[in-house]
């Protein structure tokens, strides 16, 4: 019972620590699935085995799985830069954002290459 406080308290401490490092959202992905992987894993481990070498193993095996779901799963953003634009016949459609990333927005999605008149105003 003794041994399973302990490392029950070391993977709290350690899992504590390494959040405080985590910048992108898959880092927090993967480190939040380790952590809900190797608690699942603890208890898994626990009722089957009924001894701290089963609960340690299963710790640390649902940590690694739930680690690799957490940064699998992570939504890919490919359109993170692009801005919203709409032409002259009323279509909208997405482009990469000109200037200082307002682009279209501060205009109300307005296009400067459709609305541009021949001497350069608006």
């Amino acid at each position: 019972m003794n041994m399973r406080i302990a490392a029950i308290a070391a993977t709290a401490l350690l899992a504590i620590s390494v959040a405080g490092c985590e910048t992108t959202e898959q880092n927090q992905r993967a480190g939040t699935g380790a952590l809900i992987g190797a608690g699942a894993g603890a208890l898994a481990g626990q009722a089957l085995g009924r001894d701290t070498k089963s609960t340690v193993v299963g710790a640390a095996a649902g940590g690694i799985l739930g680690a690799a779901v957490g940064t699998a799963t992570t939504p890919r953003r490919g359109n993170e830069n692009l801005c919203r634009y709409q032409r002259r016949d009323g279509s909208i459609y997405n482009a990469p954002c000109e200037g200082n990333g307002g682009g279209a927005y501060d205009r109300g999605y307005r296009d400067d290459r459709y609305y541009r008149d021949s001497d350069g105003g608006y």
